[in-house]
């Protein structure tokens, strides 16, 4: 009995994790079903879950899981696959996702920055270049232009050190 309790507390933690992980999702303006999957996904074990096990262990329809694996899977955070025999897919974490979505995340560092010199030039051209208008748009080119100079060394620097493990 003892054994059932603590596999039962165990069973909670990990339904409490997805949930969770599905809540830090909705307060970066994702989908909740989206973190809770990817939630499960992360503590798996076997590292493989069907959509039908993901149903079962989040409580979910297989329409929830199917749209939130689909958007992982565009992500890059998932990926599908297959075991040989069956026909049913299986979801598991992506290796290298953290760092891809993170090289993808400067293609939109690049796309802030250029927004910001673009609406200075807009002001420029208008005469409106009083400092209090161009404010915002200039603290927006300077973070921008400032991650586009230091990622690239951070990315060199976790790669020289994951590389180690």
């Amino acid at each position: 009995m003892e054994e059932r309790r603590a596999g039962g507390g165990m069973e909670e933690e990990r339904q409490r994790y997805a949930e969770d992980f599905g809540l830090l999702f909705e307060g970066f303006g994702l989908a909740r079903m989206v973190g809770r999957v990817l939630g499960a996904l992360m503590i798996a074990d076997p590292p493989e879950m069907s959509a039908e096990e993901l149903a079962g262990v989040l409580r979910a329809s297989r329409g929830s899981i199917s749209t939130a694996t689909r958007m992982l899977v565009r992500m890059g955070l998932v990926e599908r696959v297959g075991r040989p025999g069956e026909r049913r897919d299986y979801f598991r974490n992506r290796p290298g996702a953290w760092h891809e979505l993170m090289r993808r995340e400067m293609e939109g560092i690049v796309a802030f920055r250029e927004m910001a010199e673009r609406g200075l030039g807009i002001l420029e051209a208008e005469g409106r270049d009083r400092p209090e208008v161009r404010l915002g748009l200039e603290e927006m080119r300077d973070f921008y232009a400032y991650c586009e100079r230091e990622l690239p060394a951070f990315f060199e620097r976790w790669e020289k050190e994951s590389g180690r493990r």
